[in-house]
């Protein structure tokens, strides 16, 4: 069983890291393609455009770790039943769920290094990325924020700002934390709001107290007020982060901080669930694509054209049921992970069944 262990693993493994290294290549030609506009519309220079093409390749092979293991499972698994030696292993009595032990053991361990690069490199990488982004739109007068953020403000403040109107500079849907020194927070939301020689003044909103329990203890609605910072607006585009720019510790501290103010931030509640449930696409992918290949007689191609097929559902999958979550039609939780438990459940019943398959 060594032997035939180590031999479905050398079957698998040379079409993963093909298929890592050339779905990286073509995911980041087309991201190069974006890039050099830069060099040439927004006169760039190429060792930063360089420098940007190098902080997305963490992101792009995480995404590919999923979409590799797929396509080896299947062309590999596919390649032994095409070569009739699937009939003659199971014919000498070795079941296949049996013989499935090493790719699924190795999707495992593709599953536990995606979440740990997603959690550990991808975060610091895309952060890096969209900062040098947003400095060359700083630079075209575009506002110095962006929405659907979260980023430190100073002072012990937390910004999110939900629209920008880069028309015209101006803000919509801000909410501010602030911890202040009294040690209980402050959350004061505004429909409006504008930055402006460092002073954030902003326009129609509710200014709350909170005490040690999260409950509020004072509130007032206002026209106007104006929170003036030391810090200028530069300092802010480093300090911006969206989900992709958060590892799950990072994101539950954002979400905790707005939840105490009775705050619904469900959009980052599923990402929070998301970003472990995505890494798993890897062991999903193995385990309901392998009793699949046994019904194939075409080889690479039928391989080729059901990986494709089981992606689109799968992603599309992801979308709907992401989108359900954040507007409440399903819970955060399960939301994240309701296709992966479709898949997992019937890629076993599958795999349970698979020595009926003819």
């Amino acid at each position: 069983m060594r032997i035939l262990d180590r031999y479905v693993l050398k079957e698998f493994t040379g079409p993963f890291l093909f298929c890592v290294a050339g779905f990286t290549v073509v995911l980041l030609s087309g991201l190069l393609f974006q890039l050099t506009d830069l060099i040439f519309v927004n006169e760039v220079a190429v060792f930063t455009v360089s420098k940007m093409l190098l902080y997305r390749i963490p992101a792009t092979m995480v995404m590919t770790l999923p979409i590799a293991t797929l396509f080896a499972t299947l062309l590999s698994t596919g390649r032994l039943v095409q070569d009739s030696e699937m009939t003659v292993l199971r014919a000498s009595g070795v079941a296949f769920p049996r013989l499935m032990i090493p790719v699924l053991l190795m999707s495992i361990l593709i599953s536990a290094c995606s979440f740990w690069a997603s959690e550990r490199i991808v975060p610091w990488a895309n952060h890096q990325f969209e900062t040098i982004v947003r400095q060359i739109i700083f630079s075209e007068g575009v506002p110095v924020v962006q929405e659907n953020v979260f980023f430190h403000g100073g002072d012990d403040r937390y910004f999110y700002i939900g629209e920008v109107q880069t028309k015209t500079n101006e803000l919509k849907k801000v909410l501010v934390y602030d911890l202040g020194t009294k040690g209980f927070p402050s959350i004061t939301t505004a429909q409006r709001g504008l930055f402006q020689d460092r002073s954030w003044v902003l326009s129609d909103g509710v200014y709350q107290e909170l005490d040690e329990e999260g409950f509020v203890q004072f509130e007032s609605r206002f026209q106007k007020m104006e929170i003036t910072t030391e810090q200028e607006g530069e300092v802010y585009l480093g300090n911006q982060r969206t989900t992709d720019e958060m590892n799950r510790r990072e994101l539950a501290e954002h979400i905790q901080r707005f939840q105490r103010g009775g705050l619904k931030v469900l959009y980052f509640v599923v990402d929070y669930h998301m970003k472990l449930a995505l890494p798993m696409a890897s062991f999903v992918f193995a385990l309901f694509a392998a009793p699949l290949a046994l019904l194939g007689k075409g080889g690479r191609s039928f391989g080729v054209v059901l990986s494709l097929v089981i992606l689109l559902v799968y992603y599309v999958g992801m979308s709907v049921s992401r989108s359900m979550g954040v507007n409440e039609m399903l819970p955060p939780v399960v939301a994240a992970w309701l296709v992966n438990a479709f898949f997992a459940l019937s890629g076993s019943i599958l795999l349970v069944g698979s020595d009926r398959l003819r």
